[in-house]
């Protein structure tokens, strides 16, 4: 698709928090506050020629590798929300992304978002080959007060869960959508502290992709201040989430 007439740099969209999305204190999932997250910057990727369906021309996507969440609260049911978007750094294969949650004006929730240019037949990372000069770039405008980074999930753990990849946990890039992940640990976790809105913030490393049929274990590591899962394939890991709790 070309670049919409209506394409800014800085976009603003609104969302509706249905029940569907609500756990049952009434609040956003953290797993759907994610996918809002997303459909946002899809949106913006959408207007600005460089969506899903303008990379798959080149049998490219945007895959998500790291990213960074911070709550001060949770919109509820009927909230009206404002999501803003906008990318720090944009360059050959990489990009970062910065979203910001708003209700009734009030900054509720930052996100900072890593994302890589993947080849959907290769399954390897490559250049984008599609335009994006016409975005204005704001590496200075960050959304988050501390930036993403590397978990360190290489210490004492234990294994708490083991599963198999199942069709419903894929996506259409034909991987296990990230929000998946996400799905799976919260799980794991003890329901009061998720219900009682405890998570200050959370980040995710995507590092391997799972595909359908794959065994998976989830380790889990807690401290006073933190929660950290692990998910691994062959000994060999593909995912990590750091809970930080208030």
């Amino acid at each position: 698709m070309p670049i919409a007439p209506n394409f800014t740099s800085i976009l603003s969209k609104d969302w509706e928090i249905n029940f569907t999305q609500c756990a049952p204190n009434g609040f956003l999932k953290y797993t759907d506050l994610c996918n809002i997250l997303q459909l946002t910057a899809a949106a913006h990727s959408e207007i600005g020629g460089i969506s899903f369906l303008d990379m798959q021309e080149f049998n490219q996507a945007w895959v998500l590798s790291r990213m960074r969440v911070e709550i001060t609260k949770l919109p509820k049911w009927g909230d009206l929300v404002t999501v803003k978007t906008w990318i720090n750094s944009l360059e050959n294969s990489r990009s970062v992304r910065a979203l910001q949650m708003h209700v009734n004006g009030e900054k509720i929730v930052g996100s900072e978002t890593f994302w890589a240019v993947f080849n959907t037949k290769t399954r390897r990372p490559e250049g984008l080959a599609l335009p994006f000069e016409h975005f204005e770039l704001y590496p200075e405008k960050r959304a988050t007060q501390e930036g993403f980074s590397k978990i360190n999930f290489n210490h004492e753990k234990e294994i708490v869960f083991e599963k198999n990849v199942f069709l419903s946990d894929l996506d259409i890039v034909n991987h296990v959508n990230n929000v998946k992940y996400l799905e799976w640990c919260l799980d794991l976790v003890d329901e009061k502290l998720i219900l009682n809105q405890a998570v200050k913030s959370f980040e995710m490393n995507f590092l391997k992709e799972l595909s359908l049929k794959d065994k998976v274990i989830i380790h889990e590591n807690i401290s006073e201040s933190e929660t950290i899962f692990s998910i691994t394939k062959e000994d060999k890991t593909s995912f990590a989430l750091q809970l930080n709790w208030k």
